[in-house]
């Protein structure tokens, strides 16, 4: 008699399963090893990536401040002021080699008409209250409201640059811009103003220098 064959034919299906079934479990595997390790963020494209800094804060480097260098000398500038260039070249020699703060009182003096600021030249001949030169003086209102103006900003940046007793030791005034008038017959006054102060005691010492090389 012919033996019946009781083994399952092995198909072309049997063998799909045969491999599926390891596939699925590795990748089983693989994902609870990615489950129990922590997710980095991947870095940008063209950063490279610094696996020592990851979860570390950078070390902040401290910001070093330039010293402030401060000055000898204090320097206010006025361009094109509305003022009369004469008048401002007298006031200059008014003011020269005194203190700022007397340069100042003596400008408020000139507007009380207490005293007169000497002129040469063309000028009036009047007789002014105090020490006055041969040509007289005047009462310039606007001029020395600038003036007193310039000096008290020369003296806030002589305190901000620890000058001791700032003296007057350069005032120069120089002839600006002249727009027209409104109808072009008449031309404004504008003059450049450079008013310098230092320490008393550099003061003389330049002074005495002068003198020797004399």
């Amino acid at each position: 008699m012919a033996k019946t064959n009781t083994e399952k034919p092995t198909g072309k299906a049997e063998g799909k399963k045969q491999v599926v079934q390891p596939l699925k479990k590795q990748k089983a595997e693989v994902a609870k090893k990615q489950e129990k390790t922590p997710q980095t963020k991947a870095a940008p494209l063209g950063v490279p990536q610094n696996t020592e800094l990851q979860g570390k804060e950078k070390p902040k480097t401290p910001i070093q401040k330039k010293p402030i260098m401060k000055k000898t000398e204090a320097v206010v500038v006025g361009k094109n002021v509305p003022i009369s260039t004469k008048y401002s070249t007298s006031i200059c020699k008014f003011i020269k080699n005194k203190k700022i703060e007397i340069a100042i009182k003596d400008l408020e003096e000139v507007l009380q008409k207490k005293k007169s600021v000497p002129m040469k030249g063309e000028y009036a001949h009047k007789k002014g209250k105090g020490k006055v030169a041969s040509g007289g003086g005047k009462y310039p209102k606007k001029a020395t409201e600038h003036f007193i103006r310039l000096l008290k900003s020369l003296l806030s940046n002589a305190n901000y640059n620890e000058i001791h007793e700032p003296v007057i030791f350069e005032a120069i005034a120089n002839i600006g811009e002249r727009p027209y008038g409104r109808f072009g017959s008449v031309r404004k006054k504008r003059t450049h103003l450079i008013i310098k102060a230092r320490n008393k005691k550099m003061n003389k010492e330049e002074k005495h220098g002068r003198k020797r090389r004399s």
